[in-house]
């Protein structure tokens, strides 16, 4: 490879074989050309920034003295990866990250023996990790398991239940909480640097063997006292009482910047006996080393294209309102007539538009933190006492909360209102943010009301709607990114439950939309006006209650039927067919086809070249309809 004015020594670096070469000292130096790589990487393709940032060093330390891939780390969440990617083999493609046939966003099992476990969402390393190390002992084996957690991410009763479930075990395994918001930590300094290296070292842990095995020599009591003192002792020092009461060695907390710091305590863990899970507490910097990563670290946390010298971020300009901005204005309108209506959202205010409605409103917003499960129950627990409450949650976030949706709201029929961002394909996330199944899994549970917004201004409406609402749950699902420029109304005003609305009259060709497929659906219609077939498009709005004059309607008065979604298998098309099948429309020749989703996982890419692949996008549609009536067709396969 050749050698870079501004990387010398990552520029020769292909796997982390190659770092074990260098000497504790050259380290500095690489972990600055790192994030020089790191930044100027994500300035092309956009994606996650600070939190890579800021586990610079933690990285380089952790590939110098640990052997990977063997020795396995497991990056919770996996958006801070991408230093870890350039060092393990991938930095000839860094530039491809969330493109089309590049590099994951995340940690990828099928992309590098590096990654152990795949993850995008967070607050699983401790648990999938605890399981590596299970499996190490039952084979034999003597390498090591690392996980690597965020602050946030502990907010997740998942990590608790692992660490739980850890202590209580004598397998060995190594959880370094990654503290980026100094959310547990004091100040680090030179004293816990101090601190950090006697407790990890060989001595100290030697002494502390010692007085084990004295203390085994007197009552119980006394045991319990001496080993009570000593944890709450270590505790008040360091803070790590909690991570002791639960069964885990905890060391820290130390820099997480500083590689005089990490390396001896790495060390010595590493060099440590077999005694049980060990926490290592690192405190770190989101953006670190970037200027205006550090002066802005939420606007950096998930970036677009940059400049890498200003800061300044590549936007085009845009005349459309996102559909979260939308969401969250319509929810401020009725919450000012409303009083009783509050918001949670599962810690993403901003990416659920929630951080507006919490500056009108900030004592009727609740950040439950990564905690979906929680926040639904607690909504839960809000409607129970008369107030209003919307649970603003990604789809692909919703279904970590699936127990708590069935068995705390719908069975007990709560008015619960949950606002399904990001549904369908979500672009350069990939398949583990797609919102492909709400439909389905909120569709097969009695009572609920769901909802599609096929522009923004029917979700204004929708808005309206869920808060009227009162005597069930209800849901309404919207996709990514921008509206189509819509007039938006002044006012929601709530829509009649269960009642679709036809756009377009037809004679031959039905066209069935649930969600903004429809604008597909009648670029679709106006092709096959050309071929001389006459179509109607229609807008479902709901897909429980189902509006089924209107869907008898269409089977009865056209030869195609054709159902258009942005969902997987078992959503709205089933809800369609099931109500044909039981009303006994199948019977007089009806040709229906519903389109929804392939029944396999759509990797990254830009929307457009997502849902060509899924094959429903305008030209698909057209197709379909030929087929179905069986004219020949110059059009692609429904499936590209």
């Amino acid at each position: 490879m050749t050698t870079t004015n501004k990387t010398p020594l990552l520029d020769n670096i292909r796997n982390p074989a190659d770092l074990r070469l260098l000497e504790p000292q050259q380290l500095r130096q690489l972990a600055d050309e790192l994030r020089t790589e790191t930044v100027e990487a994500v300035s092309l393709t956009g994606g996650h920034l600070g939190a890579g940032l800021g586990v610079i060093e933690l990285t380089v330390a952790l590939h110098y003295l640990f052997d990977t891939p063997n020795d396995r780390v497991i990056w919770d969440v996996g958006h801070q990866s991408y230093p870890h990617k350039i060092l393990t083999g991938r930095r000839d493609r860094i530039r491809t990250l969330r493109q089309g046939g590049g590099l994951s966003g995340f940690t990828r099992r099928s992309e590098s023996v590096y990654d152990p476990f795949g993850a995008a969402h967070s607050s699983t390393s401790i648990s999938a990790g605890l399981g590596m190390a299970v499996a190490r002992d039952l084979d034999g084996g003597k390498n090591q398991v690392i996980a690597v957690i965020g602050d946030g991410a502990m907010s997740a009763g998942m990590a608790y239940e692992a660490m739980n479930n850890a202590g209580s075990m004598d397998s060995r395994l190594i959880v370094i909480l990654n503290d980026n918001d100094m959310s547990i930590a004091p100040p680090v300094g030179a004293m816990s640097a101090y601190l950090s290296r006697l407790l990890s070292s060989k001595s100290y842990r030697s002494f502390r063997h010692l007085g084990k095995e004295m203390a085994k020599r007197f009552p119980n009591s006394f045991k319990e006292t001496a080993r009570r003192a000593e944890e709450y002792a270590r505790g008040l020092m360091t803070g790590g009482t909690l991570f002791e009461e639960m069964g885990f060695y905890y060391i820290g907390p130390i820099d997480g910047h500083n590689l005089d710091h990490l390396l001896p305590v790495l060390k010595n863990v590493r060099d440590a006996p077999n005694e049980g899970p060990v926490l290592i507490h690192v405190v770190t910097q989101k953006g670190h080393g970037y200027a205006p990563a550090e002066a802005a670290a939420d606007k950096y946390h998930g970036v677009g294209k940059f400049d890498v010298v200003t800061g300044t971020l590549a936007k085009a300009p845009s005349n459309a309102p996102t559909y979260t901005r939308v969401f969250a204005e319509s929810l401020i309108r009725q919450a000012e007539a409303d009083p009783r209506i509050v918001a949670i959202t599962a810690a993403m205010p901003d990416g659920t538009g929630l951080n507006l409605f919490g500056d009108r409103f900030p004592d009727r917003c609740f950040d439950v933190g990564i905690a979906e499960q929680h926040g639904v129950t607690f909504a839960a627990g809000l409607a129970t006492e008369g107030f209003k409450p919307f649970v603003a949650i990604y789809s692909t976030f919703l279904q970590r909360a699936y127990d708590q949706v069935v068995h705390d709201v719908a069975i007990q029929r709560l008015p619960v209102r949950f606002a399904i961002d990001r549904a369908g394909l979500v672009g350069a996330d990939g398949a583990t943010h797609a919102g492909a199944y709400d439909i389905a899994y909120l569709g097969c549970l009695p009572g609920f009301v769901l909802m599609a917004a096929a522009d923004e201004a029917e979700l204004v409406h929708m808005v309206a709607t869920a808060a009227a609402i009162d005597n069930r749950p209800s849901a309404f699902r919207y996709p990514r990114g921008e509206g189509g420029g819509v007039d938006l109304p002044t006012e929601g005003v709530p829509l009649e439950i269960g009642k679709g609305r036809i756009l377009q009259e037809g004679t031959t060709v039905a066209l069935l939309s649930y969600g903004t497929r429809l604008q597909e659906c009648l670029k679709a219609a106006e092709d096959l006006a050309t071929r001389g077939l006459s179509t109607t498009v229609a807008d479902a709005r709901f897909c429980k209650p189902l509006d089924e004059d209107l869907v008898r309607r269409l089977a009865i008065e056209h030869d195609v039927l054709i159902t258009v979604e942005e969902g997987s298998i078992g959503g709205f098309g089933s809800h369609v067919l099931q109500f044909l099948a039981t009303a006994g429309l199948l019977d007089l020749g009806l040709k229906i086809r519903p389109l929804c989703l392939p029944d396999r996982f759509i990797d990254q890419d830009k929307p457009e070249r997502q849902y060509d692949e899924a094959g429903l996008n305008a030209r698909h549609i057209v197709a379909t309809a030929l087929q179905a009536l069986g004219r020949d067709s110059d059009q692609a396969p429904v499936r590209a």
